[in-house]
């Protein structure tokens, strides 16, 4: 039987009693048995309204013999019978119970998303899944659930914004900082030099691309005073997108010789404790570069800024690279939300 990992969370009525009773009912079914379980821990809401009132957290390991979309299914029905209501997310709670891992499935579906998509940031839930299951893997990233917790205590409060042409990367890193009192490390386009890059790209890119990477290690060099300062660091671009950007506009035998000199700059850049992706369909990101109108751009193509998204995703989603906050570009409030909350759950 998979050995699965369960957050629990209340912040309404008798804390402490509503997170004691979830357990025995889950111990108390017949295909379920709860194997450790961690001590309370109380931490500030994320997210949601104000003014909420403070949550006790515990994690759980249980091994079972139901399917997942099952025990999910049981999750529900006993928030429900100790009188949980979802009336607004992220909202108070009498008991929330949470399926961050079935043993070592990755399942995305409607109902059902493993891992759970921002336990890898989450202290409230890493504190005490460290203590009851630290050797515990988390399937995608490849991080113990203890390496995920040191990672938060140990990495620069730095957040790398990523993704394509035009999805918006510098507006949210502005936004970002601004909301945070941050500092923002935005990238400095010199668009007379993508004006001569985007007439030909071929003779153009290694040299662009050269120097782009050469940018962007000197603004994130791990010896910078800056790194020393007790506020969160935001940058509008990420120094892993750098290979990316490569495989889409360098020739195999040119992007294997940029690629060793990428590796021998990363070396030296300051790594993000979050990666936050931003995604939009290909058609949308065109329409957001035709919007904004700069004449460099005015060439790009659906399927090259579709390539330049994929490849970003691929490198982003690779086993080993962090934590990552990966968000469809929409309403740009609820995006803000997003991130504001995956910074206060680091804390």
């Amino acid at each position: 039987m998979p050995s699965c990992l369960i957050g629990l969370g209340s912040n309404l009525g008798n804390r402490s009693q509503a997170l004691s009773q979830a357990i025995e009912r889950l111990a108390q079914h017949p295909d379920v048995q709860v194997t450790a379980r961690s001590s309370e821990r109380e931490t500030a809401p994320v997210g949601g309204p104000s003014g909420q009132g403070p949550f006790l957290n515990r994690v759980i390991v249980v091994e079972t013999s139901l399917r997942p979309e099952a025990l999910l299914e049981l999750l529900r029905q006993i928030e429900t019978q100790l009188g949980r209501r979802r009336q607004q997310r992220w909202g108070p709670r009498t008991v929330d119970l949470d399926l961050l891992l079935y043993g070592q499935l990755v399942l995305d579906t409607p109902p059902l998303v493993l891992p759970h998509p921002r336990m890898a940031w989450r202290r409230f839930v890493l504190a005490p899944a460290a203590e009851v299951a630290g050797s515990m893997v988390h399937p995608s990233i490849g991080w113990t659930m203890a390496r995920l917790l040191e990672h938060l205590d140990t990495a620069a409060d730095y957040l790398a914004i990523t993704g394509s042409i035009g999805v918006g990367k510098s507006r949210l890193a502005e936004r970002l900082a601004r909301e945070t009192s941050g500092r923002l490390i935005a990238e400095r386009l010199d668009l007379g030099r993508l004006d001569v890059f985007y007439a030909d790209p071929p003779s153009h890119a290694w040299q662009t691309e050269l120097e782009f990477a050469e940018q962007r290690a000197r603004r994130l060099d791990a010896g910078l005073p800056e790194w020393s300062e007790r506020r969160l660091a935001v940058s509008d671009f990420w120094f892993d997108q750098s290979a990316a950007f490569a495989e889409v506009w360098l020739p195999l035998p040119q992007r294997q010789a940029y690629c060793q000199h990428w590796q021998q700059l990363r070396s030296g850049v300051v790594r993000p404790k979050l990666i936050v992706l931003l995604e939009a369909p290909p058609e949308e990101l065109l329409r957001r570069v035709r919007r904004r109108g700069r004449r460099c751009e005015f060439g790009l193509r659906e399927e090259q800024l579709g390539r330049i998204q994929q490849a970003i995703v691929d490198r982003a989603t690779r086993r080993d690279q962090g934590p990552l906050l990966r968000l469809a570009q929409g309403d740009p409030e609820q995006t803000l939300g997003e991130v504001l909350a995956a910074v206060d759950a680091m804390q």
